[in-house]
Protein backbone atom coordinates (compact mmCIF):
# COMPACT_ATOMS: atom_id res chain seq x y z
CA UNK A 1 0.00 0.00 0.00
CA UNK A 2 2.82 2.23 -0.99
CA UNK A 3 1.19 5.70 -1.77
CA UNK A 4 4.17 6.58 -4.44
CA UNK A 5 3.23 3.66 -6.10
CA UNK A 6 2.42 5.05 -9.69
CA UNK A 7 0.16 1.93 -10.37
CA UNK A 8 -1.72 2.46 -7.19
CA UNK A 9 -5.31 3.40 -7.37
CA UNK A 10 -7.21 3.90 -4.08
CA UNK A 11 -10.28 2.23 -5.48
CA UNK A 12 -7.95 -0.98 -5.86
CA UNK A 13 -8.18 -1.20 -2.18
CA UNK A 14 -11.89 -0.91 -2.34
CA UNK A 15 -12.60 -3.42 -4.72
CA UNK A 16 -10.72 -5.84 -3.30
CA UNK A 17 -13.11 -6.11 -0.28
CA UNK A 18 -16.30 -6.56 -0.53
CA UNK A 19 -17.15 -4.70 2.87
CA UNK A 20 -15.28 -1.76 1.42
CA UNK A 21 -17.41 -2.06 -1.54
CA UNK A 22 -20.86 -1.69 -0.23
CA UNK A 23 -19.53 0.71 1.87
CA UNK A 24 -18.37 2.53 -0.90
CA UNK A 25 -21.86 1.98 -3.17
CA UNK A 26 -23.68 3.24 -0.29
CA UNK A 27 -21.72 6.73 -0.05
CA UNK A 28 -22.30 7.09 -4.45
CA UNK A 29 -25.99 6.18 -4.02
CA UNK A 30 -26.71 8.75 -0.68
CA UNK A 31 -25.09 11.24 -3.39
CA UNK A 32 -27.04 10.11 -6.31
CA UNK A 33 -30.09 10.19 -4.00
CA UNK A 34 -29.60 13.95 -3.02
CA UNK A 35 -28.89 14.52 -6.63
CA UNK A 36 -31.92 12.81 -7.79
CA UNK A 37 -34.11 14.72 -4.84
CA UNK A 38 -32.70 18.21 -6.44
CA UNK A 39 -33.47 17.04 -10.03
CA UNK A 40 -37.15 16.40 -8.95
CA UNK A 41 -37.28 19.92 -7.29
CA UNK A 42 -35.72 21.58 -10.63
CA UNK A 43 -37.99 19.63 -13.09
CA UNK A 44 -40.88 20.88 -10.93
CA UNK A 45 -39.88 24.93 -11.23
CA UNK A 46 -39.35 23.85 -15.21
CA UNK A 47 -42.73 22.67 -15.32
CA UNK A 48 -44.51 25.67 -13.93
CA UNK A 49 -42.04 27.82 -15.69
CA UNK A 50 -42.62 26.04 -19.14
CA UNK A 51 -46.28 25.91 -18.70
CA UNK A 52 -46.61 29.31 -17.78
CA UNK A 53 -44.79 30.93 -20.67
CA UNK A 54 -47.36 32.00 -23.17
CA UNK A 55 -46.33 34.04 -25.85
CA UNK A 56 -49.07 36.03 -27.62
CA UNK A 57 -51.53 34.59 -30.26
CA UNK A 58 -51.00 30.97 -28.47
CA UNK A 59 -54.58 29.01 -27.28
CA UNK A 60 -54.66 27.36 -23.91
CA UNK A 61 -52.92 24.20 -24.50
CA UNK A 62 -49.60 25.65 -27.40
CA UNK A 63 -47.93 26.76 -23.77
CA UNK A 64 -48.17 22.69 -22.43
CA UNK A 65 -47.23 21.55 -25.68
CA UNK A 66 -43.95 23.22 -25.66
CA UNK A 67 -43.70 22.46 -21.58
CA UNK A 68 -43.31 18.43 -23.00
CA UNK A 69 -40.61 17.35 -24.28
CA UNK A 70 -38.52 19.46 -21.57
CA UNK A 71 -40.62 17.76 -19.10
CA UNK A 72 -40.30 14.40 -20.63
CA UNK A 73 -36.65 14.98 -21.03
CA UNK A 74 -36.51 15.60 -17.25
CA UNK A 75 -38.52 12.42 -16.53
CA UNK A 76 -35.91 10.33 -18.21
CA UNK A 77 -32.82 11.96 -16.36
CA UNK A 78 -34.51 11.06 -13.06
CA UNK A 79 -35.54 7.85 -14.09
CA UNK A 80 -31.84 7.25 -15.22
CA UNK A 81 -30.64 8.44 -11.73
CA UNK A 82 -33.26 5.63 -10.18
CA UNK A 83 -31.96 3.23 -12.25
CA UNK A 84 -28.60 3.62 -11.23
CA UNK A 85 -29.02 3.68 -7.46
CA UNK A 86 -31.58 0.34 -7.89
CA UNK A 87 -27.83 -0.88 -10.13
CA UNK A 88 -25.45 0.05 -7.49
CA UNK A 89 -27.81 -1.80 -4.77
CA UNK A 90 -27.63 -5.03 -7.14
CA UNK A 91 -23.58 -4.49 -7.59
CA UNK A 92 -22.55 -4.71 -4.04
CA UNK A 93 -25.01 -7.47 -3.72
CA UNK A 94 -23.52 -9.45 -6.60
CA UNK A 95 -19.93 -8.36 -4.87
CA UNK A 96 -20.67 -9.98 -1.59
CA UNK A 97 -22.09 -12.68 -3.64
CA UNK A 98 -19.22 -13.43 -5.88
CA UNK A 99 -16.61 -13.43 -2.79
CA UNK A 100 -19.22 -16.46 -1.14
CA UNK A 101 -19.12 -18.10 -4.12
CA UNK A 102 -15.48 -17.98 -4.08
CA UNK A 103 -14.65 -18.60 -0.38
CA UNK A 104 -16.84 -21.98 -0.88
CA UNK A 105 -15.49 -23.39 -4.15
CA UNK A 106 -12.81 -24.98 -2.28
CA UNK A 107 -15.07 -27.07 0.08
CA UNK A 108 -17.37 -27.76 -2.85
CA UNK A 109 -14.55 -29.33 -4.81
CA UNK A 110 -13.30 -31.30 -2.31
CA UNK A 111 -16.99 -32.89 -1.76
CA UNK A 112 -17.38 -33.53 -5.31
CA UNK A 113 -13.70 -35.15 -5.42
CA UNK A 114 -14.84 -37.37 -2.42
CA UNK A 115 -18.37 -38.21 -4.07
CA UNK A 116 -16.14 -39.43 -7.05
CA UNK A 117 -13.77 -41.39 -4.94
CA UNK A 118 -16.72 -42.80 -3.25
CA UNK A 119 -18.81 -43.89 -6.56
CA UNK A 120 -15.25 -45.23 -8.07
CA UNK A 121 -14.68 -47.90 -5.46
CA UNK A 122 -18.21 -48.62 -3.59
CA UNK A 123 -18.32 -50.10 -0.56
CA UNK A 124 -19.79 -53.84 -0.46
CA UNK A 125 -22.98 -53.79 0.60
CA UNK A 126 -23.95 -56.21 3.71
CA UNK A 127 -26.75 -58.42 3.35
CA UNK A 128 -29.39 -57.90 5.81
CA UNK A 129 -29.71 -60.75 8.52
CA UNK A 130 -32.80 -62.52 7.72
CA UNK A 131 -33.92 -64.07 11.83
CA UNK A 132 -35.52 -67.61 10.75
CA UNK A 133 -39.42 -67.01 11.28
CA UNK A 134 -41.07 -70.05 13.00
CA UNK A 135 -44.24 -69.97 14.00
CA UNK A 136 -44.84 -71.68 17.18
CA UNK A 137 -47.15 -75.18 16.49
CA UNK A 138 -50.94 -74.21 16.29
CA UNK A 139 -50.25 -70.74 16.79
CA UNK A 140 -52.17 -68.75 13.79
CA UNK A 141 -49.96 -66.93 12.05
CA UNK A 142 -53.30 -64.22 10.41
CA UNK A 143 -52.88 -60.51 11.49
CA UNK A 144 -53.23 -60.93 14.97
CA UNK A 145 -55.82 -62.30 16.66
CA UNK A 146 -58.88 -64.34 15.93
CA UNK A 147 -61.18 -63.29 13.26
CA UNK A 148 -64.75 -64.08 14.97
CA UNK A 149 -65.99 -65.70 18.72
CA UNK A 150 -65.49 -68.94 17.28
CA UNK A 151 -61.78 -68.85 16.63
CA UNK A 152 -60.81 -67.97 19.55
CA UNK A 153 -59.15 -71.22 20.72
CA UNK A 154 -57.73 -73.25 24.07
CA UNK A 155 -56.27 -70.58 26.20
CA UNK A 156 -59.33 -67.51 26.18
CA UNK A 157 -62.75 -67.39 27.02
CA UNK A 158 -65.39 -65.27 25.61
CA UNK A 159 -67.04 -62.33 27.31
Amino acid sequence: MNSNDPNHSPLRDVAQNPEATARYLADVQRVLLDIGRNLETLAQEIRVHCRDTHVEGDRFYDAWLRAQPVERAFKDVLKNVEAVTKGLEKGAYKRRAHDEAVANTARKRKEKELERQRKKTPQPLQAAPNPPQQAAPGQNIGYGGPASIYDLGQGRESA
